[in-house]
Formats: C-alpha cells, sequence, structure tokens
C-alpha cells in the first residue's frame, strides 16, 4: 500500500507503473533528512523528509515532503509493505496590493446570525478577526487574494454588480464559505 501526498492510494504494480522519467528541459534532486527508526522484532518503520528540488528549463522550485514507511521481515528478507507521503504546506509569495483598496474591504461580514468576522485596518495592514480571537494579518497574493501566514487556504473578496464588496469568501481545498457584508 502507497498513499502518495496527492491523496492517490496505489499497489506495488501502480506504484511502479507511476515512476516514469523526467521530461525534456527538467531535472531534480531529492536530499534526506531528519531521519528516525523503530524496529520491533519483524517490524521496522522509517520516517524521515525529504527536500525536493527541480529545475524547469533553468528555473528552481523546492518543495518539502515527509514520508513513512513500513517494512515486514519475510523469510529473512526486510520487505516494504506501506509508505505515506505528506507534503508540507508553504505560505504562497506575498504580492502586491493596492493598499488604497483596502479600506473597501473593511467591514463585518457574517456567515450566520450572530457569527461575525470583522475586517479592519490598521498601520496599513488588513486584518480579519472572529470573535475574541486575536486578529489576523491577511497578506497579500494577487489583488483582493489574501493569505494567513501559515494558514492553508485563501481568503477573497467578492464585489457585487454594482463593484462595491459584498462578501468575504473563506476557500479551502476549492470550498468556499461565504460571509456577506453587513
Amino acid at each position: 500500500m502507497y498513499f502518495d501526498e496527492k491523496g492517490h492510494n496505489m499497489n506495488k504494480e501502480a506504484l511502479v507503473a507511476d515512476i516514469v522519467p523526467l521530461p525534456a528541459g527538467y531535472s531534480g534532486s531529492i536530499r534526506i533528512g531528519r531521519v528516525e527508526s523503530r524496529i520491533e522484532g519483524d517490524v521496522a518503520i522509517l520516517s524521515y523528509d525529504f527536500n525536493e528540488a527541480e529545475s524547469v528549463f533553468g528555473q528552481t522550485m523546492n518543495a518539502r515532503y515527509h514520508a513513512t514507511d513500513t517494512w515486514l521481515r519475510r523469510g529473512g528478507d526486510w520487505r516494504i509493505v506501506a509508505g505515506q507521503v505528506l507534503r508540507y504546506y508553504e505560505d504562497p509569495a506575498a504580492g502586491v496590493a493596492e493598499v488604497k483598496k483596502y479600506a473597501e474591504y473593511v467591514g463585518t461580514y457574517e456567515v450566520a446570525r450572530g457569527m461575525t468576522m470583522t475586517v479592519t485596518l490598521e498601520n496599513g495592514h488588513l486584518m480579519r478577526q472572529r470573535g475574541g480571537a486575536r486578529a489576523q494579518e491577511l497578506i497579500p497574493e494577487a489583488e483582493g487574494i489574501f493569505f494567513r501566514k501559515g494558514v492553508e487556504g485563501r481568503t477573497l473578496f467578492r464585489r457585487g454588480a454594482d463593484g462595491k464588496v459584498e462578501a468575504l469568501i473563506d476557500r479551502r481545498n476549492n470550498e468556499d464559505i461565504v460571509w456577506a457584508k453587513k
């Protein structure tokens, strides 16, 4: 059983078939780190990080993963029987936003009766806050699209036909929770 970072569940045949050479113009390397293992009788578990550097026509991309492999000793030989890979979340690069438009996003947004979120402008930074939680900065990725440091997903602002901001959208894995502007 092998579970990759995209959520695919593969058996040995599918995993081997999924291994193909990089296309022309691509190259890469993988460095292993933070290795830990546990061996109990005929079972061994190996846990490790791997950092991938990939060059695509001279442009470098990096990704970090964590893997856990389970091995069994059968007939004196160690055989891998299961593996799982997870990709570490990385914040996107901050973009340049039109700070003068931030004032249009300021306000109170409601997802259900009594469940609100406020968006404020503090020292040139857009902030969002729910209830008594601490305010979090909305970092621009592109015009009208923001992220929070260390939080997967995006915050978008939707405009109505009149051009005014009518909603804040919390988007995670292409699923949206819409907060209407009050």
